[in-house]
């Protein structure tokens, strides 16, 4: 077992237009990106609306994200990841929040209660399919242990799921309560590890390596931040670039599935909050997601402002913007972030082969962006 490490600095990069006005390329002479950059520092640039200082969940402010990675012998490729709304005891402090299901083969606890309350209690936690109920119980352990909490007799743990089961022998269900609770206890502001880590480490995405990626908008001083655990089918799509054409999968598209948590510091109810949530669906779509009949695509959105009345709906628009953009390049990162891997009976997937993606972007013979 390993934990997160954290992500390696960003090099600036000067930057050109191009005449494909959705992404832009590093200038003639910088240096070639790294085997597994960010879609940022690979030179790409997904919509229109800047990111936040680090691109990520964590741009939302007292958000926290961690991780634990559990790789076992030659079988075992999973983990957990942890996201909380901010540092207080969540139960006392709960947060506005929706649950929109997409495509509901899935396994995601505390859906009913959120829905119905508009609010979440306890940490978010991301796993593996079958560890789902464990991790569920090691949340209620948790909040049940936060000072304040001595009286609590109701939790409504929210755990997430995908089935990593291609690459880790998901039957053994590894995950342990103490997994969880390092997870939680981990949880940090600032950078985020992405790709095959915590909940991403078995993953598959759109034939290839999926795992954890993030990234944020800032739009009228407000924030949107995402976090995507990919694990989905589909036909890789670049910046509006059909990607599939000329490299295919290297693996079978998986059917399933998606969680897709959004986070923002907007001071929106829960109601706001689903329709918000409804726009990373709009983002999955432009990666080249298909929500297959067996995949569990759900997505959790929830706000860290508590105080002051919500925005009138006619507001909405921009931080919609900022939702489907920060989820398709969340997507995007948690596949150019990932490793190759081999695992459970010596399967192996590939990682994205970003240099070969860049070239393909760069020529002419790909045809216009979306």
């Amino acid at each position: 077992m390993r934990g997160s490490g954290r992500p390696a600095a960003r090099a600036p990069t000067l930057a050109l237009s191009l005449a494909l006005p959705l992404f832009i390329w590093a200038a003639a002479g910088d240096p070639q990106p790294a085997a597994h950059p960010r879609v940022r520092e690979a030179g790409i640039r997904i919509g229109v609306l800047e990111p936040g200082p680090l691109d990520a969940l964590t741009d939302v402010s007292g958000v926290r994200v961690g991780h634990v990675t559990v790789r076992a012998g030659a079988a075992v490729r999973t983990g957990v990841t942890a996201i909380l709304p901010h540092g207080g005891n969540l139960f006392r402090q709960k947060v506005p929040a929706a649950i929109e299901v997409l495509n509901g083969f899935g396994k995601l606890t505390g859906l009913s209660q959120v829905r119905e309350l508009g609010e979440i209690e306890t940490p978010i936690v991301l796993t593996a399919t079958l560890s789902v109920w464990r991790a569920a119980d090691a949340v209620v352990t948790w909040t049940l242990q936060q000072r304040g909490n001595e009286d609590v007799q109701s939790v409504n743990p929210v755990v997430g799921e995908t089935n990593d089961g291609a690459l880790s022998d998901i039957r053994a269900r590894p995950i342990t309560a103490q997994h969880v609770l390092e997870a939680i206890g981990q949880a940090r502001a600032g950078p985020v590890a992405e790709g095959a880590v915590g909940a991403g480490t078995g993953t598959v995405a759109l034939g290839w390596k999926g795992g954890i990626g993030t990234a944020s908008r800032r739009v009228a001083g407000l924030t949107v931040g995402a976090l995507v655990q990919s694990n989905f089918g589909g036909r890789l799509v670049v910046a509006g670039v059909p990607i599939w054409r000329e490299l295919g999968p290297s693996a079978p598209p998986e059917h399933g599935s998606v969680i897709i948590v959004l986070a923002t510091d907007a001071p929106l109810d829960a109601r706001q909050l689903g329709r918000l949530a409804r726009r990373a669906a709009l983002g999955l779509a432009r990666t080249g997601g298909a929500m297959a009949h067996g995949s569990g695509d759900y997505v959790i959105a929830f706000s860290v402002e508590r105080k002051g009345p919500p925005p009138g709906d006619e507001a909405l628009s921009p931080l919609f913007d900022a939702a489907a953009e920060s989820t398709e390049e969340a997507i995007l990162n948690s596949l150019f972030r990932a490793e190759t891997t081999t695992g459970f009976r010596g399967r192996r997937v590939e990682a994205l082969p970003v240099p070969r993606v860049l070239e393909i972007l760069r020529s002419p013979r790909t045809g216009s962006p979306r």
